[in-house]
């Protein structure tokens, strides 16, 4: 069984396409063209060159996207790492469905569409706009035991790639990736020292706000978590299922299936950040398809997005998650897209070039 989920995942790992040099360098003459000393705007024409080398297009059409919010509990929650209870998971997934968090708004004034994953949650949930793709109700505490299976980990990978493959179907064409998940933060910064050499000092944050002693606390978990689970730092999906969630795995789909599909695919903070690093680590040639969005105020994330090579575009102190920063991302991409598009040449305005 196992065999034939991961040949399912080498094979969507097989459609992706290498980054378009020839549109990217195309993109860049006409924003040299462009009435404006060049370079002079910056991160946006590095956008709009990163968009057209994703697509093969100057100027692709991105208006239609999503921001897909994947949901999972944690067992690791047993040992006191969070400032809220794990009941809030499945409560947010339905404030979620009900327009009411905050990515919700966000995601209103960039003309986004939020899809809502139920893939490890520990409850049941129903709801006409929740997309129910249960791989496990909660994970394992990773203390113990590992949080979830090999085959589990590739399920929720797969989960991923289908949940990115319909909205393509959609009309879709530009995602971000979201989560909901009490404890996730523990499970991310276990990744991230694991794979980055990190030590879980580094890469444990403060999360939800919690305070000094509960801090402590996640870093002993996070060792014992590591040490009991006899973890093979050179496959990425035993680093994932071994200390990772479900809903991480699912956004490690999102974004393979996102860079499958030619779509480029908005990463938010540190738990998305932590998906991008496995990611980048299954599948390196997703890397080109990948916009950091910000950096949180996890201590570990600046760290994170530079072992994955990647940049982040804002810095605005946000710590949420949900996708949050990644949405608010949407309006720079617009913006970069507008620039191509709209802004006179030198010739067509008839100004002087220096």
């Amino acid at each position: 069984m196992e065999s034939d989920l991961y040949k399912q995942l080498t094979d969507t790992i097989t459609q992706i396409k290498p980054f378009n040099e020839e549109a990217a360098v195309l993109a860049m003459r006409h924003s040299d063209s462009l009435t404006k000393p060049p370079g002079s705007l910056g991160r946006l024409e590095a956008i709009a060159k990163q968009l057209a080398g994703i697509s093969g297009q100057l100027w692709p059409d991105l208006s239609r996207k999503s921001v897909i919010v994947m949901a999972g509990d944690h067992g690791v929650c047993d040992e006191g790492v969070s400032a809220f209870p794990q009941a809030v998971t499945p409560q947010m997934v339905l404030n979620f469905l009900n327009g009411g968090a905050a990515v919700n708004v966000l995601a209103r004034q960039a003309g986004a569409d939020v899809i809502c994953v139920d893939i490890g949650v520990n409850a049941d949930l129903e709801h006409e706009r929740l997309v129910s793709r249960k791989v496990v109700r909660g994970t394992a505490n990773m203390t113990k035991q590992p949080a979830l299976t090999r085959e589990e980990a590739i399920k929720a990978i797969l989960v991923g790639i289908e949940v990115v493959n319909e909205q393509v179907q959609r009309g879709c064409r530009l995602f971000a990736t979201g989560e909901m998940g009490i404890g996730n933060t523990t499970a991310s910064a276990a990744i991230t020292t694991v794979l980055t050499g990190l030590t879980p000092e580094e890469s444990v944050g403060r999360g939800t706000g919690i305070n000094d002693a509960v801090w402590l606390n996640k870093v002993d978990v996070v060792k014992r978590a590591i040490a009991v689970n006899q973890i093979d730092p050179a496959d990425p999906i035993d680093v994932l299922a071994k200390v990772g969630g479900a809903e991480i795995a699912g956004l490690v789909g999102v974004i393979i299936g996102a860079a499958a599909n030619g779509c480029p695919v908005v990463i938010d903070g540190y738990i998305s950040s932590a998906a991008a690093l496995v990611a980048s680590r299954i599948a390196e040639q997703t890397l080109p398809y990948m916009l950091a969005s910000h950096l949180s105020q996890e201590q570990g994330h600046l760290k994170l997005l530079e072992s994955i090579g990647l940049q982040p575009i804002m810095q605005l102190e946000m710590r949420l998650g949900e996708g949050t920063g990644a949405v608010l991302c949407f309006h720079f991409i617009d913006a970069a897209l507008h620039l191509m598009q709209e802004m006179a040449t030198f010739e067509s305005a008839g100004v002087s070039k220096g």
